[in-house]
């Protein structure tokens, strides 16, 4: 009783400290004070309401690809077979065309997407839209709902030290419905997270869920496009994904007005919104400064 008096006593000084930096600094974000203010919420959060410390899923950290983050190659191929002997018959394995690719899993981006129905629900909405995608969900607010209600399931510590959701929470809700696999991974460039991404999703036809805006947000990934197929060339270069942002129709005072459901994100979008991890209430060390996905596996 004791600790949750003080924990009180504290929320009312920050209201206070935000009445004296000034409402309108705050809501307009004058000098940075909007960012300040939030990630003093962020910090008073994991104080009023810790996650609980149990074991869940872990950020893989991707060692850096050897080829995908140097500048393509046009005429770069895979390397050839084996020469064969003389005393062999069979004709060289000719080498795979390079040529661009523009796929995606989903032909009707309206059908299967669903707004976020408050501005804290973007990884619940997430999820809910792989799961439609994946025949497992639909778009309807029940159903999102009723996966917000299920989060003291899932929520760790170590995934989200506010609590509620973190991608692991993703993954091990995703697999509560059935869609099993899917891992969390931390990559070095956004480069190779993107390469990855593209693979993943040629190679299972699921969907592949983001974590743009310093991992404060969360993007379905339906397609990309390429000039090469990312699952033979190692250097192909993805130049644009095609995604479900579950904050459309809204309109941000930092990152502006959402796109609608099956965009193609270009290469400079992908720069302005994907960013390193870098979360205001605390330290994620397999995860800071890198790029996290949630991906199926193969």
């Amino acid at each position: 009783m004791h600790r949750l008096r003080w924990r009180w006593r504290l929320a009312l000084l920050v209201v206070a400290v935000m009445v004296g930096m000034g409402g309108t600094a705050v809501w307009t974000n004058t000098l940075g004070a909007g960012d300040r203010f939030d990630r003093m919420m962020a910090r008073l959060g994991v104080i009023l309401h810790p996650a609980p410390h149990r074991d869940t899923l872990p950020t893989i950290v991707v060692t850096p690809f050897p080829s995908a983050t140097v500048t393509p190659d046009a005429t770069q191929t895979p390397v050839d077979p084996p020469t064969p002997s003389a005393a062999e018959t069979v004709s060289p394995t000719p080498r795979p065309v390079r040529t661009a690719v523009d796929y995606t899993i989903v032909s009707n981006p309206q059908a299967v997407f669903a707004s976020e129905l408050t501005d804290k629900m973007c990884a619940v909405a997430g999820t809910q839209m792989v799961l439609t995608i994946l025949g497992r969900g639909n778009t309807s607010a029940e159903f999102q709902n009723e996966l917000a209600a299920r989060i003291g399931e899932w929520e760790s510590w170590d995934d989200s030290h506010n609590g509620g959701w973190g991608p692991a929470a993703i993954s091990l809700a995703l697999s509560a419905y059935g869609v099993k696999g899917y891992e969390v991974r931390a990559y070095a460039s956004r480069v190779d997270a993107m390469h990855d991404a593209a693979s993943a999703l040629t190679e299972t036809h699921k969907p592949v869920v983001l974590l743009p805006w310093w991992g404060a947000h969360t993007w379905i990934m339906t397609g990309y496009r390429a000039d090469a197929d990312p699952t033979i060339f190692a250097n192909a270069r993805v130049s644009g994904l095609y995604i479900l942002d579950p904050w459309y129709p809204r309109v941000s005072s930092i990152w502006g007005p959402s796109d609608p459901p099956g965009n193609l994100e270009d290469s400079e979008e992908m720069k302005r919104n994907f960013i390193g991890w870098s979360r205001p209430e605390g330290a994620y060390p397999d995860r800071d400064g890198k790029f996290v996905v949630v991906i199926p596996t193969r």
